[in-house]
């Protein structure tokens, strides 16, 4: 631990802040301008990460075309509380409650609060892309306890596929990341926010 990541927590919160003051006057612009900032965040920041043996070619993340009928605000679905443990690919244990669900077109996700010091709401998923052009284990959607918090009131929360990413475990293994349960698993691909490899058709 050190000031630097203190420094990288208090940009990407202020990223956040960003688009929750200005993504309904610029949707796409303000997708953009954050975009941007993360692409910058991982190229020169000393806690990136990316593997230090990659970051002197390493030109930026790689992103889906914006897509603005992949972004909702939805009424949270109150559900009996369960606790789970989240496995990470390292083997340790994220202790989760599960106080609601969200329904979407492209289905349903489990809402957790994740039960450590402080808390926050937690969104994990996976779909039909995992392994093939996003990481394997899923990605985040919301992780209020680093950020990523996209808005809502009055028992709504804003989800936005666009601004779905991977977590740091993606690009390299010594990072511990909470897993999406059983329960978070789409079926259908969500060709939205971060990807790996990007196609014809993809945009950075």
């Amino acid at each position: 631990m050190s000031l630097t990541l203190l420094d990288w927590r208090r940009t990407v919160f202020a990223m956040y802040a960003d688009v929750r003051s200005t993504v309904a006057e610029d949707p796409e612009g303000t997708l953009t301008r954050f975009r941007a900032a993360k692409d910058g965040l991982f190229t020169g920041h000393p806690d990136t990460p990316i593997l230090p043996a990659e970051r002197a070619t390493f030109s930026g993340l790689r992103y889906w075309a914006y897509d603005p009928a992949l972004r909702f605000e939805v009424e949270v679905e109150p559900m009996p509380p369960v606790g789970i443990a989240s496995i990470s690919g390292t083997g340790d244990a994220y202790p989760l409650d599960r106080f609601g669900r969200i329904t979407l077109p492209v289905g349903s996700l489990d809402v957790f609060w994740v039960s450590v010091y402080g808390g926050g709401v937690f969104i994990p998923f996976r779909d039909a892309t995992n392994g093939t052009e996003t990481y394997g284990a899923g990605r985040y959607l919301l992780d209020t306890v680093k950020g990523a918090d996209l808005g809502g009131t009055d028992g709504r929360l804003i989800v936005d596929f666009n601004y779905a990413y991977h977590p740091s475990c993606t690009y390299d293994p010594k990072w511990s990341c909470p897993l999406a349960p059983p329960s978070n698993r789409l079926t259908v691909p969500v060709r939205a926010g971060e990807r790996l490899e990007p196609p014809a058709t993809a945009e950075r």
